[in-house]
């Protein structure tokens, strides 16, 4: 199945049309994946995924990818990180298919995936090592982005030393400074505390607010989905199909308190009467 545009839930801004005259950052083409389980049986993943995301130079873009717990957002993510080769179909980044991993694209998970030996700067340092750039450079360049996370005061700290939301914030840092088009967040504040969690989320607006990226983020939760994305791709249960594709244009300085706000509760519950009907199953999370 296709996916199925409804109306905007608001009238979309005028930045909205700065992406008409350039190539979408990325296109799924009728996609097909599965894969095999732990007892040797055959999943049917996702099935006839089609979508695009916008390319807007200069002031990024954000697409959520929201369904129910285990519905094939993930496997949609691995794929477009070349972690996973589709059964049939196309994924697209600037009109070129991808063929495995690559520095374009960077992935953040739910699981904290700092190395327990190396600081905070060996960490985020650890990709421009890779590359063969020079420590004085290297340096330079990990300093900037541990600043803009947040994190300058715990550069010499080891993992071990920080909270859930600092671990979080080196991954987001370790992905960033190695500048890729794509940044692929899988549900990365899954496992933090609801205040934790708020800055986390403002933290990422505030990233795309001053680097010129295009974000794919997997969540099942409603609140999460509305305050962060410019477009939301409702999932159905697995296998994982594009139900509808809600645009979020109704503000660009985005705080906390907007959750209050009636606007966003009549987008939030503009979501959940389409969850409802079309009967989406499993666990959707509302509220944070």
């Amino acid at each position: 199945m296709a996916e199925t545009p409804v109306a905007p839930a608001i009238a979309a801004p005028p930045q909205a049309q700065l992406a008409a005259s350039n190539p979408p950052k990325l296109e799924l083409k009728d996609l097909y994946i599965s894969y095999t389980d732990r007892k040797g049986r055959t999943v049917q993943a996702v099935e006839n995924v089609s979508l695009s995301v916008a390319n807007k130079p200069g002031i990024g873009e954000l697409a959520v990818f929201l369904g129910p717990s285990g519905c094939g957002k993930s496997t949609i993510l691995k794929s477009v990180a070349g972690l996973m080769t589709p059964d049939s179909g196309e994924v697209l980044v600037d009109g070129a298919p991808v063929e495995g991993t690559g520095r374009d694209r960077g992935m953040v998970f739910q699981s904290y995936t700092s190395f327990a030996w190396r600081t905070v700067l060996k960490n985020v340092e650890y990709g421009l090592e890779l590359q063969g750039i020079p420590a004085a450079e290297r340096r330079k360049q990990a300093m900037a982005i541990i600043e803009k996370v947040g994190l300058k005061d715990f550069s010499d700290s080891l993992p071990k030393q920080l909270s859930g939301g600092m671990k979080q914030r080196v991954a987001i840092a370790r992905t960033l400074v190695n500048k890729p088009r794509l940044i692929l967040m899988d549900e990365p504040f899954g496992a933090l505390d609801p205040q934790t969690r708020w800055g986390m989320q403002s933290l990422i607006l505030d990233v795309l607010r001053t680097e010129d990226n295009t974000v794919l983020f997997v969540t099942h939760d409603v609140a999460e989905a509305v305050y962060l994305a410019d477009v939301i791709f409702v999932l159905s249960h697995r296998p994982a199909k594009v139900l509808h594709r809600i645009e979020v244009p109704f503000f660009e300085s985005r705080e906390v308190a907007v959750k209050q706000s009636s606007e966003f509760k009549r987008v939030e519950n503009h979501v959940l009467d389409l969850l409802h009907a079309s009967n989406v199953q499993g666990n959707i999370r509302v509220g944070l």
